[in-house]
């Protein structure tokens, strides 16, 4: 009897030994289409319509005459009412519900549900807290308003999957109110649950062939054959395993660039890149250096994977700085060593100028780990992606931070403007509230500036203004804020700082002024002085507006008694009896004198 050499018995035994596996991909196939597309698809309809329901609900509150009396007062006009009503014409809305912060609702499409209030846990527990509810369920076709219903042939209503989305109403961070979108979804729904079976089946029928074509080939074949088709099957394994770490590589990059856009500060943004880079460069210890604000040197902010980096360099030290491009260490038969990676043991590594609106920012420096050595290069690409995307965070960032203070500063002066007195002063007496602190308010007004003006130019009044505003910053301390809400009026805002203390800072102001010297071309402009008006919480007040029309009434006053002075608002305690015993101020404002 002739025996079959071992290799096909072999290849015989894995045919047979395949059966089952094809039996259950078969059973496990059917399953997986019949099963896996239901909730697939609900988890991509719940995220199409949270970003839906925040597109609608922009329309709405960008459309209504005021979207906070709307909401705290119920306050609807007849437009506002008239593009409610045709919001589920224009929209795959069905139904419109407004409710206040209690759950009430104060305007629907159904008139009849007006005044209604919701009480279900859900509302208070997320809504409430600033959060989008959604909610999904399958509802008799009598609830989708507008819905031509084709009865069932055994007389029943047929249902419907309708979505339920609260869409959260902020105002100054306040919850205010809701709006409750309702979508039917059923055909959409259905679609996609259809497609995705479809593509499962595909799959599932090409998969089950491709098995019994490499089962029947397994069969047939000789020793030769299988091993390439064992060598096939291992580059394909390779080739999937590149292509999910490309997959990894590519969601991680995408994360990386929606946290650092997020990012408030360089500081913020620094920690996440250690974060992030650790994970996407595994094989390589790098290091991140910004340009200082002089650009003179390029100072240390970030390290990861056991990396390091120093606390400056100077950008000559850098041969991918000076060359403007990224510099390859290690691949080249001829190459130099950067002064910055000094001390160097040899191992290869990249440095990355890091680029934004075609200026350069900063430095990405990466070094292969002492294990990784031999995979290094082929990081570089990543890496690559990962400088752009830190550059243009970093420029996002700083230009952020420049609009902001732009926003909030006085041009003139420097000091902030009154916008950002106002917003200080509501934090401040928050803190006081809640930690007892104490904090005044003194309202500053520079005595007969009109006469400069007329006297001597606007440029002079201008220099005036400037060298009263630099006492003013050189006196705060800590947590105290300098502004000037405009004109001639200025403010110092004294978190943390008693009454007497607060008056004694104003009067050290007051003496601190009439020591400055201004000149204007080749003289010197007449005496500066000013009047000040002093405020405590609470005892004049625990609003922003009691505080500062305190201080300012104790400012009138202060200019009634002949300017030149400080002055009390009322009920607080009164101003020292012996000024000229307070510390001399003259000697401490000498370094201060300026010269316009």
């Amino acid at each position: 009897m002739t025996q079959r050499p071992a290799w096909k018995l072999s290849a015989m035994l894995k045919t047979f030994s395949m059966l089952p596996l094809l039996l259950a991909a078969a059973v496990l196939s059917a399953w997986a289409v019949y099963s896996v597309p239901p909730p697939v698809v609900d988890r991509m309809l719940e995220a199409d319509l949270r970003k839906q329901a925040d597109i609608w609900q922009r329309a709405v509150l960008l459309h209504l005459a005021s979207s906070e009396d709307a909401f705290v007062l119920g306050d609807l006009d007849e437009h506002d009412e008239e593009y409610l009503s045709l919001v589920p014409a224009t929209s795959d809305v069905y139904r419109l519900t407004l409710l206040e912060a209690d759950g009430t609702i104060f305007w629907s499409t159904r008139p009849e549900n007006i005044g209604e209030r919701n009480t279900q846990p859900y509302f208070q527990s997320v809504v409430s807290q600033g959060l989008v509810y959604y909610k999904h369920a399958e509802k008799p076709a009598t609830v989708v308003d507008g819905l031509r219903i084709a009865a069932n042939a055994d007389g029943s209503i047929p249902n419907r999957e309708v979505a339920e989305v609260y869409s959260p109403v902020m105002h100054d961070g306040i919850f205010i109110g809701a709006i409750q979108f309702y979508s039917d979804i059923t055909d959409v729904r259905n679609t996609f649950i259809t497609r995705v079976r479809i593509s499962l089946a595909l799959i599932s029928l090409v998969t089950v062939a491709a098995m019994t074509v490499v089962s029947v080939v397994v069969f047939k074949a000789n020793r030769r054959s299988l091993r390439q088709v064992e060598e096939r099957s291992a580059k394909d394994q390779e080739i999937m395993a590149n292509q999910l770490q490309l997959a990894r590589e590519v969601k991680l990059l995408g994360e990386l660039n929606e946290w650092l856009q997020s990012c408030r500060s360089l500081e913020e943004l620094f920690g996440m890149v250690s974060e992030f880079m650790s994970h996407l460069l595994p094989d390589s210890e790098g290091s991140i250096y910004v340009f200082s604000n002089s650009r003179d040197v390029l100072d240390g902010c970030s390290s990861w994977n056991g990396g390091s980096h120093k606390d400056h360099i100077q950008p000559g030290e850098c041969w991918g700085l000076r060359r403007g491009r990224t510099y390859e260490f290690g691949a080249s038969e001829v190459e130099f060593t950067c002064a910055h990676a000094e001390p160097h043991d040899g191992r290869p590594y990249f440095c990355f100028p890091i680029l934004a609106h075609g200026e350069t920012v900063g430095l990405m420096h990466l070094r292969a780990r002492p294990s990784r050595a031999g995979d290094f290069s082929g990081c570089k690409q990543l890496a690559q992606m990962c400088a752009e995307q830190i550059s243009m965070a970093i420029a996002n960032v700083r230009m952020r931070d420049q609009l902001h203070d732009q926003s909030v500063r006085d041009p003139l002066t420097g000091l902030f403007n009154r916008r950002h007195m106002t917003d200080s002063l509501r934090k401040f007496i928050a803190s006081s509230q809640e930690r007892g602190q104490a904090l005044s308010v003194v309202s500053i007004d520079v005595d007969h500036f009109k006469k400069f003006n007329d006297n001597h130019g606007h440029d002079a009044g201008d220099m005036v203004l400037r060298a009263v505003g630099t006492a003013l910053e050189q006196a705060c301390d800590g947590d105290e804020v300098a502004c000037r809400p405009g004109g001639e009026e200025f403010a110092l805002l004294l978190p943390n700082v008693s009454p007497e203390d607060a008056v004694t800072k104003a009067e050290l102001l007051r003496q601190a002024i009439e020591d400055v010297v201004v000149r204007y071309g080749e003289k010197a402009l007449p005496r500066i002085s000013i009047s000040l008006g002093v405020a405590h919480y609470p005892a004049h007040g625990t609003m922003p507006q009691d505080l500062l029309r305190a201080s300012d009434e104790a400012l009138y006053e202060a200019k009634a008694k002949g300017r030149n002075q400080v002055c009390v608002a009322e009920g607080a305690s009164p101003l020292p009896r012996n000024p000229a015993a307070l510390p001399e101020a003259g000697s401490a404002q000498e370094q201060k004198k300026g010269a316009a």
